[in-house]
């Protein structure tokens, strides 16, 4: 089917989602449903659901039952039912779920257009590892590349969880024409023996940077709530926000509060604030050949 381009979006309600998550992916699905009918009666039109919000946090631990929990996007358990609600809704839904490919298991996300139609697929760049965040056990790295979808709302790039950490993931997005950064996430506590603070603060000042550095709105939903896997405990911290496109936290949840996070985002002004700053036009990319390597060396053939 051929899509007629849409024109440049002037402005979009965006709405972030914060919510506690249970084991049962029936009680899941509906909260999350809930919870996007409410934004869109608040106007909503681009709504974000936290990554993996279909069940507890399983990469807590290594465990093989946990690979259970993917499904391809083919036929999937839950896309389908979104994909409905979007369209009844007319909101843009950017869908986190864990997705298996063949032999392949990847942390992934779907676009789905405010008719109901899927855009396409990210799969997640990069994948952490470390105690309490075990992805590398269950999700093999995305091979998809970075991904701007141009929705009825604007076009909209989005990293996940991890992805949020890095300037690239960000910059790259921006050069692919985004007008603003999206990024479910899954995070919290550290375990015990672990010397990274446990703040929020840290998390929020990385895509800040991504707001200033690219003039460009970002949001970002979280998850809330103690969850128990395997044995151990872990609380995510909330503090899902929306930036401005000067890095000011124009709205922002606190580490307890549940439901839609909205603002209005100025598209067409931040554009013209990002064309004034200059960032995107005093670019020297062919001085950035050691960004393409692992140790900052550069070597010919």
């Amino acid at each position: 089917m051929t899509r007629t381009p849409h024109l440049p979006a002037q402005t979009v309600k965006l709405a972030v989602i914060q919510m506690h998550v249970t084991d049962l992916l029936d009680d899941n699905v509906a909260r999350a449903e809930a919870h996007m009918r409410d934004a869109a009666a608040q106007g909503a039109q681009m709504i974000l659901l936290p990554e993996l919000f279909e069940n507890l946090y399983f990469c807590q631990v290594e465990r093989e039952d946990y690979f259970a929990l993917a499904h391809p996007q083919e036929d999937h358990p839950f896309i389908g039912r979104f994909q409905n609600l979007a369209r009844e809704l007319g909101v843009v839904l950017p869908l986190s779920y864990f997705e298996r490919a063949g032999q392949a298991h990847y942390n992934s996300l779907v676009c789905i257009d405010a008719d109901g139609s899927v855009l396409g697929n990210y799969r997640k760049t990069h994948i952490p590892d470390g105690p309490g965040y075990e992805e590398k056990y269950y999700f093999n790295p995305g091979d998809t590349g970075f991904k701007v979808w141009p929705t009825r709302y604007g076009r909209v790039g989005v990293g996940i969880c991890w992805d949020q950490w890095y300037p690239e993931s960000a910059r790259v997005m921006m050069l692919q024409g985004a007008d603003f950064l999206l990024y479910p996430t899954a995070i919290g506590s550290e375990p015990a023996e672990v010397d990274t603070p446990n703040t929020h603060h840290m998390w929020q000042r990385a895509m800040v940077g991504h707001a200033v550095s690219n003039s460009s709105y970002v949001g970002a939903a979280n998850r809330i709530g103690t969850e128990i896997v395997g044995g151990l405990s872990q609380t995510y911290y909330g503090h899902s926000f929306i930036s401005d496109y000067t890095g000011e936290l124009v709205a922002e949840f606190g580490d307890s509060d549940e439901g839609a996070l909205t603002h209005d985002l100025n598209l067409a002004e931040a554009r013209k604030f990002r064309a004034g700053m200059g960032f995107f036009r005093d670019r020297r990319p062919e001085l950035y050949g050691p960004l393409l390597t692992m140790d900052g060396v550069t070597r010919r053939g």
